[in-house]
């Protein structure tokens, strides 16, 4: 934001602050200033003169010019073409210092004396695409107010200085003169000059000539339109040329100057139609047909998405909203009434809008950033200046559809709590007459007070921003500086980061490592790998694109893109993991359930070969070992399954969900072909646990178990299965049948090919038996070896 030191002069005092003083005073308050620009650094000896005559030169292209500074006449040689007696030019004197470390001097032009150099708008140092364009190549034409010998710089208000800020998203109420001015007038105590609004308005009534339909309330909020006739187009004047100058603004003419000036002056965008060539009396706003075409200010044809908003006259696009007007209703010299728009949009359909066509201007920066509701006092101040200086007859009212949102806020604050945040001892007066002078309306409660924030401060909603207010005005150096105390307070970890240590030194013990992925993701990606099923996601209100839309409902998306990065950098092993947190609706709409997940990916080979040991390549039996090895490493000994079942985005054969209980808390599986395939990834398996829930389960009591007296014994079990019949089935029934001996079911091979029948697997599993009062026999174990086997047979069919 480019804001001019002597405009700011217009709406509060300043005369005796400096703007270096000025820039001081903002950045402390919050509004950093990146730097302070001087138009006229290094240009002295530069003033008004008048031609007195003209003649030619010997040179064809070159003229004499006599020029009159003062009492002082001077001969001067231009190769202009509009130099004409009676003109106010600016002439550089002999000695006088241009932009580029020009110096002018008194020379002789085939036999003919020039004494300086009467100046164009870049020879002063405007940059050539800032000068008009019916002022190119020609020198500047002062007005009839110039007085001879006066300060040329002075009068194109050239030595004015540019404060460049650098504002924060939410400081929306400073894209505007107004704005800063407000917030200077905060920090200096000092009241503000409201600009003059007041214009006379002929009887006949706007909404006689235009009606204004809006077919999509949620893009365009509001829509309103003023009619002004009897317009004269041409330059606009010349301190108002210079002031869209300084604000990196090219004039154009006095109507699309004024809009301009009064979105700078107001942060109110506005735009002008030549409304004899709007085609109809109606204007209406929708959401354009895709590949609808239109011809933009820039003599672009555009090609329309459905998503885009359009203003039509009824049947043809004529500006796209918020973002740039249309080239069959443009301003031009002929125009002689125009149609004046003042609306609210949403401010993410044009920030798409004008990211997916590459038109960022200023006008949709404020949209996007959020406007301030001040279109009835712009469209007055836009009344006011057609009026004088393009001659226009406002006609009365204003046309309108919708209402502007209302954004007033009401918030409780209290001293204390401010003293309190803050570190200071401050009264409640002071901070009273802080509120005052931030423009609240302020109703004291004692030691609190209730505060009513005006629209223009979107950015302030709990009483926390208003301690922030307190603090920027009061001045953060005034704020008493503290030694910390001397005492030392022992820190400690919650038990939560104890357990996500362990669980995250466990993994990459196991040969993992730790991604961190976004929290934001596409909608698309938002509904894949879904722990359970949620109705609705939460959404960004202003997401930074489309990528970046809703808050996750799981980590595997992300950590799914991240396997793919490193795949396509030829890392064929990869294993990532992630501890992070997913976001989950709440049936009241309020803040969302966060909710605490691991989740890992794997896929090529897993572990580092060496001389004695080879990889071993990651299966669904890997991965269900690094679970439950990461259950027992934090403690989690309740009873738990892996169920087989079918879930999006997994292999119908190799995935399975993870209950504790009745509880499901996770899942693990193969990715399915078809998802695999699209990701251009191998064999990948997945994993997501429920943390929350696996901390809450753990057991927090430690328990001792001596070591046994007597050995133990290992009996394996191989047994041939329907391939439907998971492996989980096939333990719990062993464990069920094992009697008081048997300490342990492990299965250590799964069989499926030659010599076995089609639909039949081989299970081996691992039993072991302890006797802690006797060494078990192996008469003793083959009983419960032949029960086992027994009960296996009548209750699965098993052989």
């Amino acid at each position: 934001m480019l804001v001019s030191y002597q405009w700011l002069n217009d709406y509060i005092d300043l005369k005796d602050i400096t703007p270096e003083e000025v820039a001081e005073l903002l950045t402390r308050g919050g509004l950093e200033v990146d730097h302070v620009h001087r138009f006229h650094d290094g240009i002295d000896h530069v003033v008004i003169g008048k031609v007195i005559e003209t003649a030619p030169h010997l040179m064809q292209t070159n003229r004499f010019a006599k020029s009159i500074r003062g009492e002082e006449t001077s001969q001067i040689i231009c190769g202009a073409a509009n130099v004409v007696a009676a003109e106010y030019v600016v002439v550089a004197k002999p000695g006088a210092v241009l932009p580029g470390n020009v110096e002018i001097k008194k020379t002789t032009i085939r036999g003919e004396v020039s004494e300086g150099m009467i100046c164009a708008l870049d020879e002063l140092g405007v940059a050539d695409h800032m000068i008009p364009k019916e002022e190119q190549d020609q020198i500047i034409e002062l007005g009839n107010d110039a007085v001879p010998g006066g300060d040329a710089l002075d009068y194109l208000g050239l030595n004015d200085v540019i404060l460049e800020l650098d504002l924060t998203p939410n400081r929306a109420d400073a894209l505007s003169i107004i704005g800063v001015a407000y917030e200077l007038s905060a920090i200096l105590d000092r009241p503000i000059h409201v600009p003059d609004i007041e214009h006379g308005a002929v009887r006949k009534n706007v909404a006689d000539v235009v009606s204004v339909t809006v077919e999509n309330g949620e893009d365009v909020p509001y829509y309103g339109a003023k009619v002004v006739q009897k317009l004269k187009i041409g330059p606009s004047p010349k301190w108002m040329q210079m002031r869209l100058i300084g604000a990196g603004m090219r004039p154009v003419n006095n109507v699309v100057d004024i809009t301009n000036y009064v979105m700078l002056e107001y942060g109110q965008p506005y735009h002008a139609f030549d409304f004899d060539r709007f085609g109809t009396d109606e204007v209406v706003t929708r959401k354009a047909k895709p590949g609808e075409k239109m011809i933009t200010l820039d003599e672009t044809e555009r090609v329309l998405a459905g998503t885009d908003v359009v203003i039509t006259n009824g049947t043809d696009p004529v500006a796209l909203a918020g973002v740039m007007g249309g080239a069959s209703s443009e301003v031009v010299d002929s125009t002689t009434t125009i149609l004046l728009e003042a609306a609210q949009f949403d401010a993410l359909n044009v920030r798409e809008t004008a990211k997916r066509l590459g038109l960022r201007s200023e006008s949709s920066m404020r949209f996007e950033k959020g406007l301030i509701p001040r279109h009835e006092e712009a469209a007055e101040r836009a009344a006011y200046l057609l009026e004088r200086y393009a001659e226009g007859s406002v006609l009365n009212g204003i046309v309108e559809s919708g209402e502007m949102p209302q954004y007033q806020q009401e918030v409780e604050v209290n001293l204390g709590r401010v003293n309190q945040r803050l570190g200071t001892s401050l009264h409640v007066e002071e901070v009273e007459q802080i509120l005052y002078r931030l423009g609240f309306t302020v109703e004291s409660l004692g030691e609190s007070w209730r505060v009513i924030i005006p629209a223009r401060r979107l950015d302030l909603n709990i009483e926390e921003d208003l301690m922030e207010e307190v603090a920027r005005i009061h001045g953060y150096d005034n704020i008493p500086s503290t030694y910390p105390i001397g005492e030392r307070t022992g820190g400690s970890l919650t038990n939560t980061q104890k357990l996500k240590r362990k669980a995250r030194r466990f993994l990459e013990g196991a040969g993992m490592n730790e991604a961190i992925t976004y929290s934001l993701t596409s909608e698309t990606k938002s509904v894949q790998f879904m722990l359970k099923e949620t109705a609705a996601d939460v959404r960004v209100l202003m997401p930074m694109s489309a990528e970046r839309q809703v808050l996750r409902r799981s980590l595997i998306p992300h950590l799914l893109d991240s396997v793919g990065y490193n795949k396509n950098r030829q890392q064929t092993n990869v294993a990532f993991f992630e501890m992070g947190s997913v976001f989950l609706p709440t049936p009241d709409d309020n803040l969302p359930h966060e909710e605490l997940r691991i989740a890992g990916a794997l896929t090529g080979a897993f572990g580092e070969s060496s001389w004695a040991e080879t990889t071993t390549s990651v299966d669904f039996f890997v991965v269900k070992g690094i679970v439950e090895g990461l259950a027992k490493q934090l403690g989690v000994h309740h009873e738990w399954t892996f169920q087989k079942a079918e879930r999006a985005g997994l292999h119908p054969g190799r995935s399975a969900e993870i209950l504790m209980g009745d509880e499901l808390i996770g899942f693990i599986g193969e990715l399915h072909p078809t998802v695999s395939k699209e990701r251009g990834l191998a064999a990948t398996y997945v994993f997501e646990l429920n943390a929350d829930v696996l901390f809450k389960e753990r057991d927090t009591v430690m328990k001792y178990d001596p070591l046994p007296k007597f050995p133990g014994v290992r009996r394996d079990l191989a047994i041939v299965v329907d391939e439907k019949i998971s492996a989980s089935e096939v333990q719990r029934a062993i464990e069920e049948n094992g009697g008081k001996w048997l300490r342990d079911v492990e299965l250590f091979d799964v069989y499926e090919g030659e010599h076995l029948p089609a639909g039949k697997k081989s299970l081996a599993y691992a039993l072991s038996f302890l006797n802690k009062e006797e060494t078990l026999t192996d008469e003793d174990i083959q009983v419960v070896h032949e029960q086992i086997v027994s009960k296996l047979q009548s209750r699965l069919g098993l052989h």
